[in-house]
């Protein structure tokens, strides 16, 4: 307990020892024995209440402020074009929880705002500790993202409203002035639940036939937003969904409500009346009718008001329309916020408090390079700026004038903060983070509990993982929205993760995977190579075996659902490998000419789109054409075994978008292929010269490789038994 808690403790004894000052000084009616026990009562008072554990060391207080601007039209923010709305939908307001356990002071606010950028955040923030006392770098300021709220900065094709910073950084001033003069000893406790039916991914990857231009006229958009709303356009989703919705809850030490911090990674609703809050709002405005404590009989409020805070989660790539179903749920706001609001209250009850929290904050600062355009980009971007008259209109001229903005702003400083409150942590990212990012955070994290705000501290844009830089699309396009250099997003997770050990004190957690039955199935079979595909990024694809090590190409996608969680992950999601069109290389130097490949399969392209819908393993030298020998599936959704020219065909179709089970056994010159367990063919094929080098997700010559996923791949050194291949494809 600090110094600085026990002063603010102690006051009551205080003012009783100057009354026993008093009185003795007046040489009065107390006696001498009377005093000293009086004295030793004080005394010991305050130890008492240092050593007291109900005594809570943590305080809290929270404030909501109005911040919608009184005077309209205003601009808006958020899409390719300015907007200008001069109606009112819902109120716009600061949300500011301040915490203070004695030796940290620190504020948490979130902004009803699109995006606002470090340099206004740095006047806000100076100004609010000017105000409070709070250190600037004890600040934490998001952003919600509703798409409908006044612009505090420009992007792409808009400009900041002119007059509504300097409202809203005073509304920010009074939020967090507000809650520290609210501050009162608190305990705090959190929650996570599965919201799953409320978020979904909205970037898709695109079949090989549909890969379309970006705004400077090359073809590099293999997977770009909301593509999946056309099944036949697309081979699946580019990511994982995070589902997690969490939620922060301090109370009094009687247990009334005083504030709830809750994030979701899901991007926005829009389409909404006037200037709008969006569901962000709304869940703030239901959730605040379900935790206000009633007043008085005199209806008099004896206690500060109660707030709702919800923060933007890792939600770059997310939103709330579930493209893998028919028909395309389109929910309603008010639906929406208020199955939100009845999970979380569900959650809320489940609560465990801990009054004896201590917190601890850090900040770092990164500096980045932004995809500045060469010399060529630069003469084309001003051309085209020349020409266009007010703000850019096409998609052309937008870009083209982001590329300006790129070249006279080539870096940028990040704030990274991360916050511990108990075993709590929050991180803060300026940026539109896909959700593997939080994933990434979670698995690592030294704290039991991890949520990550996007927006936060400033806005610079998109930051895609690197491999999703490689498929294009609106995320990756250079410009304000999305301009860091392809090597930011890990530098970024890393620098968070370096942030949570500080705050916790210990090293971050080492992510392990669980072994089902379905796993420990193929690790009793004793292959010679396991790939279980569950890595967060690449090159390196993990052998579970400890000896042969595969690189993955470029275009990969990673930590996609898997089959069968509860046979191969208990406890976890079983994460798979997304392959767009390259491959995984691996080599086994003492692969014989007898062995077995068992892998899971999920094909994502639409049958009849080619003559073989892709080729999922492959053994040959690289580049060889048309040597080696191949497992696929035909146009029919049909598995194919391939050696030299002949070509062999299974008898049953598998569906799209269902994980399969294959397995290739070759003993000498007999080959047999299984589907799910049950034999389809046994074939006569030459004997393969041995050759080391494997390929999962293509062939070895590139001829229309994997689109679709691959999981728990294991090669045996031996011909497997049928017995055998059936307890590997029934987990």
């Amino acid at each position: 307990m600090s110094v600085g808690f026990i002063a603010a403790n102690i006051s009551p004894p205080l003012k009783r020892d100057n009354l026993i000052y008093g009185c003795a000084k007046g040489g009065g009616a107390v006696s001498s024995l009377h005093t000293m026990k009086i004295l030793r009562a004080f005394l010991v008072a305050p130890l008492l209440l240092i050593t007291n554990p109900a005594q809570a060391a943590l305080r809290a207080g929270a404030r909501v402020v109005d911040a919608t601007p009184t005077v309209l039209p205003v601009h808006v923010n958020g899409g390719m074009r300015q907007r200008e709305l001069d109606e009112v939908g819902s109120r716009i307001k600061v949300r500011a929880i301040v915490l203070d356990d004695g030796k940290t002071q620190l504020a948490i606010v979130v902004v009803d705002s699109c995006m606002m950028s470090r340099a206004f955040l740095d006047e806000a923030k100076a100004a609010a500790s000017n105000k409070t006392g709070i250190r600037v770098n004890r600040m934490f300021i998001s952003a919600t993202h509703t798409h409908s709220a006044p612009a505090s900065m420009g992007c792409l094709g808009t400009n900041v409203d002119p007059r509504y910073p300097l409202l809203l950084k005073r509304k920010i001033v009074e939020a967090i002035d507000g809650a520290k003069k609210n501050l009162e000893p608190a305990q705090v406790g959190a929650a996570v639940f599965d919201a799953n039916e409320f978020t979904a991914l909205r970037r898709w990857i695109k079949r090989p036939s549909q890969i379309s231009n970006d705004p400077f006229g090359n073809p590099t958009v293999r997977a770009t937003m909301h593509a999946g709303s056309n099944w036949d356009n697309v081979t699946g989703e580019s990511g994982p969904e995070d589902p997690d919705f969490s939620l922060v809850s301090f109370q009094s030490l009687k247990g009334r409500p005083i504030a709830v911090l809750s994030n979701f990674s899901m991007h926005y609703f829009s389409g909404l009346k006037g200037l709008n809050a969006d569901y962000f709002g709304l869940f703030n405005d239901m959730m605040s009718l379900q935790l206000t404590p009633p007043n008085n009989k005199k209806n008099e409020t004896l206690h500060p008001p109660f707030v709702s805070a919800i923060g933007h989660g890792c939600s770059g790539d997310i939103w709330r329309r579930d493209y893998t179903k028919r028909p395309l749920l389109n929910p309603k706001i008010e639906d929406f916020a208020s199955g939100l609001v009845k999970k979380a209250m569900t959650a809320y009850g489940k609560i465990k408090y801990n009054r004896n929290a201590t917190l601890a904050m850090a900040e770092a600062k990164l500096l980045l390079k932004f995809r500045t355009p060469n010399k060529q980009m630069l003469e084309w971007a001003q051309r085209i700026v020349a020409k266009t008259e007010g703000l850019p209109k096409t998609q052309e001229e937008i870009y083209a004038r982001e590329q300006i903005f790129l070249h006279e702003r080539p870096e940028a400083e990040l704030i990274l903060q991360a916050i511990r409150i108990g075993d709590i942590g929050i991180t803060g990212i300026p940026n539109e983070v896909y959700a593997l990012t939080g994933l990434k955070q979670k698995a690592q994290s030294p704290l039991a509990t991890t949520i990550t705000f996007d927006l936060a501290n400033g806005s610079e844009g998109y930051i895609p993982p690197p491999e999703q830089h490689v498929l294009g699309g609106y995320n990756t396009w250079a410009a304000r929205t999305a301009g860091l250099e392809p090597s930011a997003e890990p530098r970024i997770a890393e620098a968070c993760l370096q942030l949570l050990e500080k705050v916790a004190g210990k090293p971050r957690r080492t992510p392990t995977v669980t072994r089902g039955p379905a796993a420990q199935a193929i690790a009793a079979a004793k292959p010679v190579a396991w790939w279980r595909m569950d890595e967060f990024n690449g090159p390196r694809a993990v052998d579970e075996m400890n000896r042969h090590d595969g690189i993955y190409e470029t275009q990969v996608a990673y930590y996609l659902a898997g089959p069968h969680a509860e046979k191969f992950t208990p406890g976890q999601v079983n994460r798979a490998t997304h392959f767009v069109g390259q491959r995984m290389q691996a080599r086994l130097p003492k692969l014989g000419k007898n062995y077995s490949v068992s892998l899971w399969f999920w094909n994502g392209m639409p049958n009849d789109s080619r003559a073989v819908l892709g080729w999922m393993f492959s053994r040959g030298r690289n580049h060889a054409r048309e040597t080696g020998e191949h497992l696929g599936i035909n146009s029919k959704g049909q598995l194919i075994f391939r050696s030299g020219e002949k070509t062999h065909t299974a008898k049953t179709p598998t569906t799209r978008w269902q994980w399969h089970h294959a397995v290739l056994v070759r003993d000498g010159e007999k080959v047999k292929v299984y589907l799910d367990g049950q034999l389809q063919f046994e074939a006569k094929a030459n004997a393969l010269l041995p050759v080391e080098t494997l390929h999962l997700g293509g062939r070895n010559d590139n001829e229309s490789n994997w689109e679709g996923r691959l999981d728990e791949a294991a090669v045996f050194d031996r011909a497997l038994s049928a017995t055998e291949v059936k307890a590997l494809s029934a987990p």
